[in-house]
């Protein structure tokens, strides 16, 4: 692939912000890593109670790229077979046919994934990590980008199983959204009383604004991205530290290291820049962490969240100037 000319990306991720911006209010954040983990090639996890436009974000952002959406309402009742799909017998043909299932996509939406058991939950694993799908022997690929957001409620326990932590750790981040504010809010309402529809967004005037082959040539001026060897030596240190923190049952993996250089330099083009800086690591580090770690039982019932911690440890840890 050619090289590609700087700025590139930071002008295609701009564009798709304009458009989304036209349907959600007041969540900068949550499309600022949204977009950092569709660069990345990573996938994200959202948190939050329902109705603060998870669903919407990710509907409006496949529109902006016009690539293939497609959603999974998670229940406890849900098959592996039913995300992936399954051969079924053709009498006509006598032979078996593939019959794919809803992950076959650019962008899939697995909704209130914490609903569904762990076997159904593991269906997912293969194609997160190797963009992939085994059916009966079968190795199918995916369609490129392929990424997969997942949502749940934070508040909910009744019939819900936790994701276990081979499936968090693929994800590349977890976004925690929080309420909006009164201003944002009164937008919200100001758009539904002048006839918005968060279901036909036909409607909203979102246009298509870039490709998948567009994506794809991003990715590559991502990879251009300098990374001087005290950032390397920063990134060490602070998943190091997770893992020797009193406060912290287990520590991250070497997986969060490269979830948090990847994320690092996404972030850094985003904002303009072929070089990666500290304040960039600081930023990412809490939705990519803040999954990867498990706090000891005392301080879980004290209230305390892993956002704290990892804070504390950005504190202690010199920065590299």
């Amino acid at each position: 692939m050619e090289r590609v000319e700087r700025g590139y990306t930071q002008h295609i991720v701009e564009k798709i912000k304009g458009e989304i911006n036209k349907v959600i209010v007041e969540q900068e954040e949550m499309l600022a890593f949204c977009m950092t983990g569709l660069l990345c090639g990573g996938h994200v996890l959202l948190e939050g109670v329902p109705g603060l436009a998870k669903t919407l974000m990710i509907r409006a952002l496949a529109k902006t790229m016009n690539v293939d959406f497609k959603r999974i309402q998670f229940t406890p009742d849900l098959m592996p077979s039913d995300v992936t799909g399954t051969k079924i017998y053709n009498m006509q043909t006598r032979e078996f046919e593939l019959k794919k299932g809803p992950i076959f996509t650019n962008f899939l939406l697995a909704d209130e994934i914490n609903r569904t058991p762990p076997k159904t939950q593991a269906g997912l694993l293969e194609a997160m990590e190797e963009q992939a799908v085994t059916i009966d022997g079968e190795n199918i690929p995916l369609l490129s980008p392929y990424m997969v957001f997942a949502t749940q409620n934070p508040i909910e326990y009744e019939g819900t199983y936790p994701l276990p932590e081979a499936l968090l750790d693929r994800f590349l981040m977890k976004i925690t959204i929080d309420y909006p504010s009164a201003q944002a809010e009164k937008e919200v309402l100001e758009k539904y009383h002048k006839g918005f529809n968060s279901i036909d967004l036909n409607t909203s005037g979102i246009e298509v604004v870039c490709s998948s082959e567009d994506i794809l040539k991003c990715r590559k001026e991502i990879e251009e991205v300098q990374v001087d060897q005290s950032i390397f030596d920063y990134i060490i240190q602070i998943v190091r530290e997770t893992r020797n923190y009193s406060s912290i049952e287990v520590g991250s993996s070497p997986r969060g290291s490269i979830a948090l250089l990847q994320s690092a330099k996404a972030y850094a083009v985003i904002n303009g820049r072929d070089y990666v800086i500290p304040e960039d690591i600081k930023t990412v580090a809490f939705p990519v962490l803040r999954h990867r770690i498990s706090l000891r039982p005392e301080l879980t019932i004290e209230g305390i969240k892993e956002d704290k911690v990892i804070d504390n440890i950005l504190m202690q840890i010199k920065v590299p100037r």
